[in-house]
């Protein structure tokens, strides 16, 4: 089986091949430190399944899978993220991925999801299924940070944690007046007046 796992820390690349190599005898993987690498190693080499990391420096996660599809590449891919599930689970399986993975599961966990989108199955974990499940019906409670775009929410993400408009601008390759309009439209979405209370909404949302 050909596996490509891609994240920007060597260490936890190589705890996932350890945790895959005792399931899958056969495993046979390739590693990516960012997206452009991933892009590159999808376009070149068949794989059988793909674990991605949502946050990589330049292309994230989630903009490295669009693009996979966008390629016309069908390979089954599992987002790993240390973000809360129930803030990028909708977002990435709308993207095109087939599960979810919260970095703080158990191994078992990630075999499990592994073992299910090899199916061809769907995989988010039993707390985010019991979340959906418990928001059918009530559509119109929904809190504004799901009305923000991927990026938006990337860029709210990055400010809540202190950075600079010029230091998200440069880890995500865009520039100053870019990320300045997302601001913009971020504190337009949120209803919110300046940095501190956007970072202050994040906190309590549990977006960072």
């Amino acid at each position: 089986m050909n596996v490509l796992i891609a994240d920007d820390h060597a260490i936890l690349r190589k705890g996932l091949i350890e945790i895959l190599n005792e399931s899958f005898p056969s495993l046979q993987y390739f590693e990516a430190s960012n997206g452009l690498e991933a892009l590159q190693i999808c376009r070149k080499e068949k794989l059988d399944f793909i674990l991605l990391d949502i946050s990589m420096p330049g292309r994230n996660g989630l903009d490295t899978l669009k693009q996979i599809r966008s390629d016309g590449n069908n390979t089954p891919v599992l987002i790993l993220s240390v973000q809360p599930e129930d803030q990028y689970a909708i977002r990435v399986l709308k993207a095109g991925a087939s599960g979810f993975l919260n970095k703080d599961s158990a191994p078992e966990e990630l075999l499990n999801a592994v073992n299910q989108v090899l199916s061809g199955k769907k995989y988010i974990s039993a707390s985010i299924a019991e979340k959906l499940a418990d928001s059918i019906g009530t559509p119109f409670d929904k809190p504004l940070y799901e009305n923000l775009s991927d990026r938006e929410l990337q860029v709210l993400q990055f400010i809540a944690s202190g950075k600079t408009v010029s230091e998200i601008a440069k880890e995500i390759s865009l520039t100053v007046n870019t990320i300045s309009t997302y601001r913009a439209r971020i504190l337009d979405k949120l209803k919110l007046n300046n940095n501190a209370e956007l970072t202050r909404y994040a906190l309590d949302n549990s977006l960072v």
